[in-house]
């Protein structure tokens, strides 16, 4: 029996993946190029299985680890296939000219758009302030466990995404209702600035968001 199908296979579907394996997680990769999906579930381990996009995802938590584009692709090409799920949503819609602006509209997010394509299932924006580097490993450069900020007008569902990133030994914080990816995608657009900028080269795309208490 499959817990989670992640559909992608790039840095962070690994990332999430691992961390997946290491919950002791039955996992599902899936991928437009299927040859892909199996490489990346033979890396994994763990008995992880593979398919391509014309297989319907096994597991109960759908974790679309795509750029925000192919998210969208994706969730219409399954639309209610999904329905009963809960699809984890991680992009952030940046513009990828300027790295300066999100490509959403106003009052809107990435996390809103998928939800508004897949009226059957439950969306919850989770995983898109970690970089794929410190997740894989589950901690950040000082050796703490890695904040993962948790949105959905769920609570059963914001619940279940936080017990799987506790047991992946992930720090869990449930920030409030969807809309709240608003917030979570606009402040890590300004993260993702300071990886970019030469005046902050030591980053290194190795940073973390961390509450500290």
């Amino acid at each position: 029996m499959t817990d989670i199908t992640i559909i992608g296979c790039g840095n962070m579907a690994r990332a999430i993946g691992t961390r997946a394996v290491a919950a002791g997680r039955a996992v599902q990769v899936l991928d437009r190029t299927p040859e892909n999906a199996a490489k990346l579930a033979a890396e994994l381990g763990g008995g992880t299985t593979s398919g391509g996009l014309n297989e319907i995802p096994a597991g109960d938590l759908v974790v679309l680890a795509l750029y925000f584009g192919p998210a969208k692709e994706v969730a219409t090409h399954y639309g209610d296939t999904l329905s009963g799920k809960t699809v984890v949503e991680i992009s952030n819609p940046v513009n990828a000219e300027t790295f300066d602006s999100l490509d959403v509209a106003a009052g809107s997010s990435a996390a809103e758009e998928i939800a508004a394509l897949l009226p059957g299932s439950v969306v919850v924006k989770a995983f898109n302030t970690t970089f794929a580097g410190p997740l894989t490993e589950g901690r950040s450069s000082g050796g703490e466990p890695l904040d993962v900020f948790i949105a959905s007008d769920s609570a059963k569902a914001r619940a279940d995404v936080a017990a799987f990133a506790a047991a992946a030994g992930l720090r869990p914080l449930q920030v409030g209702g969807l809309h709240h990816a608003r917030e979570l995608e606009g402040f890590q657009l300004l993260v993702i600035g300071l990886q970019l900028n030469p005046e902050y080269e030591a980053l290194n795309w190795a940073t973390s968001l961390k509450i500290i208490d």
